[in-house]
């Protein structure tokens, strides 16, 4: 029915030969060209033809760099992350700028017109964590390169600063800092940080050297040179006595840096023929200074304003600052050897160190901390003491540099800031903790066995923070070797590779830590119940030793919860509130080993204060317990529905109950209490999402913290997916939204919030009432999100 013509060619008509008698073979199809979806920067400038492998076939042969530039911007998330970054660079180089233009007007209006925080752009350019050996990361010549690897950190003030100062990566304000800016775009809030950060009801005296006119006045401090202390004007000799006899309680076992029978001589040689004078001794005065703020705790109802403060005329019910007018005293005194130190000036910078710490103060322990370090420095303590010298003095002036290693490794690790000594300049070698040497320490105490004394805990003790000062410091040397690519311009596997490696490369230091636990003498652990293994994370309760002297129970929990304070922040940094899109077993792992760390200290601090008083008075136990919470909410928030999640989320309700019994003497506790549980319950809230609504929403949610990704900023980074510990192959996304039907749902309880808006979490004072980040809840139940549970509790 249908003819089939065959097309020819234009000259076949005209020609006069006779056509074929078979048909011509149809043309054969053209060959698809290969499509490339991007060309790299070397053949798109040079017009010639790419394909997708990185690096590609022209850049191999030419033995060149192949390399893309920036990737347009497609999408609304994208578009809004690119006006962020855009946005915080401009307010970077305009302080820049600013900054620049002061300092061009002369070192003589420094001092007047230099801004009080430093600009964030100039602030990451010094290294925020330890070296490998010295104290920076890099070669002085690497200062002025543009490329020169930085770690991220953050300003911000403290609950006891009025001015914002620098913390590193490795701190618990990062952390928190990367909380908040995940839940404030997740709830879509704008909750500033500092509602995150547990206050203290004291603002007349809000620190130790702060003191008004009327105290001046009736506060007479004595003249370096000698002029005599007065009965009336602090304690008596009694109550001086008592506190000092807490000393030797307390801090002496757990921080050896004194002679017993060299202080009690000075202490007894201060004192004129009356009886009711004693001569001015900086080192008398922080003694008592560290144990009144011990041993005010002791007393109930301290925190409340007991009748301990108003005997020992205690004008401040919070016991962190107890005793600070003989911390000014002894700061005082300090002043006139600052030129000619000696061992007692060197003792009284190191447990002026740690009264400092104690209260909660970071920046002055800090710098309290590196002038004892300066000073040790100056008395030789970092060279071996030479053989002439006798035993006992020996092994003194080595105690004493090694419990200043500890606190400078202590500090450092804890505030993300270098490290003061490097031990490539250090000589001096570990004290000894036999028997003999115990026994000349001039501190008689009862031996262990297996050759453990009471100075035995002080030797693994510094053991333990070599360790993990080693870990600590190759896991952020390890991230200035990580390139320093924009998060745009790096591809999702990329960067899981990189976490991964990151985790790969700390598996060795990890071991090193659990070899530390196998050399722990057995004298000096807390045995567990039902066969659980001390220093782990089983979940097992203690078996404290019933008939067991005070101090060692205090040395074995000392050493555990500071091994499980150690582990958490080593581990903290692979909690990612989103992650790549390949499995990261080894991350997630080291993720949950960091809650299991803190579900255990948690544990261990609740069953400690509840049923002994080993722990009453120790605030710096409290700080642990803090930093314990605070990463099990990151880690409940970033992992919902990992295995260990349900035993975190239990953990911090535990905290509150530890929180209240360090209320009884800690004025913040209270306001901890209310952080965490109003922390948790946007935390269940975020939990209680569905999967299929978190995914739908991710896009737009996912505008997270994205800076360029320098050194340090990939665990802040917004553009993860999560991934379970348990189950590596089942990909989590993020808790990054709020869907209609999961705020219909949780809006139900909206009429406890509005019946009892103001018992809400945070307490504020009157003139903050109006700055509070009231939520716009009209019309869309996703940010409806409520207090009920925490008021609940």
């Amino acid at each position: 029915m249908f003819t089939t013509f065959v097309g020819m060619a234009p000259g076949a008509a005209e020609s006069s030969a006779p056509a074929s008698p078979e048909a011509p073979q149809p043309p054969k199809p053209r060959p698809k060209r290969s499509q490339v979806a991007r060309a790299c920067d070397w053949c798109r400038v040079h017009r010639i033809k790419c394909d997708n492998h990185l690096p590609c076939s022209n850049c191999q042969k030419r033995r060149g760099q192949c390399s893309q530039g920036a990737i347009e911007v497609r999408t609304l998330p994208h578009a809004y992350r690119k006006i962020e970054r855009l946005e915080n660079r401009v307010r970077e180089l305009e302080l820049e700028l600013e900054h620049e233009r002061l300092g061009s007007k002369g070192a003589s209006s420094i001092g007047l017109n230099t801004p009080l925080t430093t600009p964030p752009s100039l602030a990451s350019c010094g290294g925020s964590g330890p070296e490998s050996t010295g104290g920076t990361f890099g070669p002085p010549s690497d200062h002025g390169n543009p490329e020169r690897k930085r770690l991220e950190g953050i300003h911000i003030r403290a609950t006891r600063s009025q001015q914002e100062t620098w913390y590193g990566p490795s701190s618990l304000f990062y952390f928190i800092r990367r909380v908040n800016t995940f839940l404030n775009t997740s709830l879509r809030q704008a909750r500033p940080i500092n509602h995150m950060l547990p206050d203290s009801t004291n603002k007349l005296y809000d620190g130790p050297n702060q003191t008004s006119g009327k105290d001046l006045t009736q506060r007479s401090f004595p003249a370096p040179g000698g002029f005599s202390v007065t009965q009336g004007d602090y304690l008596t000799p009694t109550q001086e006595e008592y506190f000092i006899g807490l000393f030797w309680q307390s801090y002496h076992t757990s921080i050896p840096v004194l002679d017993e029978v060299a202080f009690k001589e000075h202490y007894q040689s201060l004192w004129t023929t009356s009886g009711r004078e004693r001569k001015p001794s900086a080192l008398v005065d922080i003694v008592i200074a560290l144990c009144v703020q011990y041993g005010v705790a002791l007393q109930p109802g301290s925190g409340q304003g007991g009748g301990s403060a108003e005997i020992l005329k205690l004008d401040s019910h919070d016991a962190t600052i107890a005793g600070r007018w003989h911390f000014q005293r002894c700061q005082s005194l300090l002043t006139s050897e600052l030129e000619n130190p000696t061992i007692f000036t060197l003792q009284c910078h190191i447990l002026s160190t740690v009264y400092l710490c104690s209260g909660a103060f970071p920046n002055m322990s800090d710098s309290t901390c590196t002038l004892a370090v300066r000073t040790a420095f100056m008395l030789g303590l970092h060279v071996d003491p030479p053989p002439e010298m006798p035993q006992r003095e020996r092994e003194m002036r080595k105690r004493l540099w090694w419990t200043l290693f500890v606190l400078d490794s202590k500090i450092s690790m804890k505030l993300g800031r270098p490290f003061l000594i490097d031990q490539a300049d250090t000589t001096c070698g570990v004290p000894g903790d036999d028997r003999e040497i115990a026994t000349a320490s001039g501190t008689i105490l009862a031996p262990l066995g297996e050759d453990v004394t009471w100075l035995t805990f002080n030797i693994h003790n510094v053991k333990l923070f070599q360790t993990a000062r080693t870990a600590y410091t190759a896991f952020y040397k390890k991230q200035l070797e990580t390139p320093s690519v924009s998060s745009d311009q790096m591809s999702e596997e990329e960067e899981g590779r990189i976490i991964e490696s990151h985790a790969e490369y700390l598996g060795p230091y990890v071991e090193r830590m659990e070899d530390w636990v196998k050399n722990v003498p057995n004298a000096i652990k807390t045995k567990r119940l039902d066969g659980g293994v001390p220093f782990s994370t089983d979940s097992t309760a203690l078996d404290i030793e019933q008939f067991a002297s005070l101090w060692l129970q205090r040395q074995r929990l000392l050493l555990e919860l500071m091994y499980h304070n150690l582990c958490i922040n080593l581990f903290r940094p692979f909690i990612r509130f989103s992650a790549p899109s390949i499995p990261t077993p080894g991350a997630d792992r080291l993720a949950a080993e960091c809650a299991g760390h803190a579900i255990q200290l948690t544990r261990i601090m609740h069953q400690v204060l509840s049923s002994t008083s080993i722990l009453t008075g120790w605030h710096e136990a409290f700080q642990w317990q803090w930093n314990a919470v605070m990463s099990l909410i990151g880690f409940v928030i970033a992992y919902p529905h990992d295995a260990s999640t349900p035993a975190a989320r239990s953990a911090i309700d535990l905290t509150s109950a530890v929180f209240e019994i360090f209320g009884k003497s800690l004025a913040s506790a209270a306001s901890a209490t209310a952080i965490s549980r109003d922390l948790s319950a946007q935390a269940d809230m975020l939990t209680r999402m569905p999967s299929s609504e978190q995914q739908q929403q991710q896009e737009l949610m996912q505008k997270v913290e994205e800076s360029p990704l320098t050194v340090g900023s990939w665990g802040a980074s917004g553009d993860e997916t999560l991934v379970s510990s348990s189950n590596p192959t089942a990909v989590q996304t993020p808790t990054t939204a709020w869907s209609y039907d999961e705020g219909m749902a949780a809006a139900a309880p909206m009429h406890h919030m509005l019946a009892d808006s103001m018992d809400m979490a945070f307490p504020m004072d009157a003139q903050d009432f109006q700055m509070f980040p009231w939520l716009n809840m009209s019309g869309d139940p996703a940010i409806q999100w409520a207090y009920y549970q925490g008021q609940q509790v």
